[in-house]
């Protein structure tokens, strides 16, 4: 074992510019695939937090009203299209009429943390010339917290005040810096669809990192916007806080056939981004292999080339005595060799990749907001990027091992070569 060890040496070091070169594209491809997925992931399991905590887990609420042209196709089959022109809509009913009792009821269920009411509605903020479209949201700030981490996202902490001042109001971050609000305080004026205003007080500022919300979104006492837009102790959403967000498809199913309304859970809501998210995974797998193809290409041709080059001497060894199953560990634990040094060297350029991200400061803005790259350093992806690299470069060697093996010592040397 020790000759076929130092065999192995001598062809390693007889090549260094081709070694190098194989290494070089292993240690490119395994530290590329632990920078890209540790910034893909970090980015995604940010946003899905966010969103998470955010929101709901479940949500609760009256079904839209069917389309026409879906009801139409239900009759006459899905392959016909129609198109309805001026179609009066209905007045919509999203009243969630025994909310009081669903509360009471799913508060005791085991795998639920918190029930919360919320009522939804439309409205415009005034603030002196500035007017903007907002998103508002009435809640009981109590139970709220049972069914969100919504304390996390308020900057000053001030969610009590909603209790304390029906008119006093919780607007986003960037709805606040769009009205020229920079500090709590100030006095704005909400109108409802309805047409009725009120004036309010600034109290806090909603910052959750997410722009689209940050953007929209104000909080209010439930009691005050059901006062406001005529609907006087209703309730348009119950959301749902559950142990484990991963079983919220199944709880949502269950909730909805218990109680009859339609229910959202999160992965629902959140469908078209996490349907982006797959695709980003996999543009990032795609590339990184090419990247380990490449590299095996790399590794295959140097190989395959030491190969030819060495006929006679493999000749020479075969005829000492040396077997199949001992060139073919010779020329594939070559391979072998370059792939877990290039992955142990990709690891490492990895793993300084990762701390540059996370010492840029810059600013991002998009679908979310934040300082700096967000990164997920999960030790799976060094381990994945080893094995990967691994195996790509054990393939790559052994079909020349293999050929290696085959050679005939007796036509080599009649050959004389």
């Amino acid at each position: 074992m020790k000759a076929i060890f130092f065999l192995i040496l001598r062809l390693l070091l007889k090549r260094k510019r081709q070694t190098l070169v194989a290494v070089l594209g292993v240690s490119i491809g395994v530290g590329a695939f632990v920078a890209m997925a540790s910034l893909m992931n970090g980015f995604q399991k940010y946003f899905i937090e966010q969103a998470i905590d955010l929101n709901s887990h479940i949500t609760l609420k009256v079904k839209d009203e069917e389309k026409p042209e879906e009801r139409l196709k239900r009759f006459y089959g899905e392959d016909n299209i129609f198109v309805i022109r001026g179609a009066k809509p209905k007045e919509k009913k999203d009243k969630v009429s025994d909310h009081a009792t669903l509360i009471t009821r799913y508060e005791k269920d085991k795998d639920i943390v918190g029930v919360s009411p919320h009522l939804n509605a439309q409205g415009i903020i005034r603030y002196g010339v500035l007017e903007k479209t907002a998103s508002l949201i009435g809640i009981d700030p109590m139970l709220e917290r049972k069914s969100s981490v919504i304390d996390r996202f308020i900057v000053n902490n001030r969610l009590n005040n909603l209790i304390s001042d029906r008119y006093s109001i919780i607007i986003g971050r960037l709805l606040a810096q769009d009205l020229g609000i920079v500090e709590t305080g100030k006095k704005v004026i909400i109108t409802t669809p309805n047409g009725n205003t009120q004036l309010f007080k600034v109290v806090d500022f909603f910052d959750s990192g997410i722009t689209y919300i940050d953007q929209t979104r104000v909080y209010m006492n439930i009691k005050t916007l059901q006062t406001m837009t005529g609907k006087p102790n209703e309730v348009n959403e119950i959301v749902f806080k559950i142990k484990d967000v991963h079983s919220a498809e199944d709880i949502s199913r269950r909730i909805s056939k218990e109680t009859g309304y339609y229910t959202e859970s999160w992965q629902f809501s959140y469908r078209n981004f996490l349907q982006i998210f797959k695709i980003q995974n996999y543009v990032t797998y795609i590339i990184v292999f090419a990247i380990l193809v490449v590299s095996a290409f790399g590794i295959f041709n140097i190989i395959m080339m030491t190969v030819m080059e060495k006929r006679r001497d493999i000749a020479i060894l075969k005829a000492l005595g040396y077997e199949d199953k001992d060139i073919v560990r010779v020329f594939a634990y070559n391979g072998l060799i370059i792939g877990i040094i290039g992955s142990i060297l990709g690891s490492a350029l990895g793993f300084l990749i990762q701390e540059y991200l996370a010492s840029v400061d810059i600013e991002v803005q998009g679908i979310i907001r934040t300082k700096g790259f967000l990164l997920d350093r999960n030790p799976l992806y060094f381990f994945y990027g080893i094995l990967f690299a691994i195996v790509f470069s054990f393939f790559a060697s052994f079909y020349p091992s293999y050929k290696a093996s085959k050679l005939n010592p007796i036509d080599i040397f009649r050959s004389g070569g």
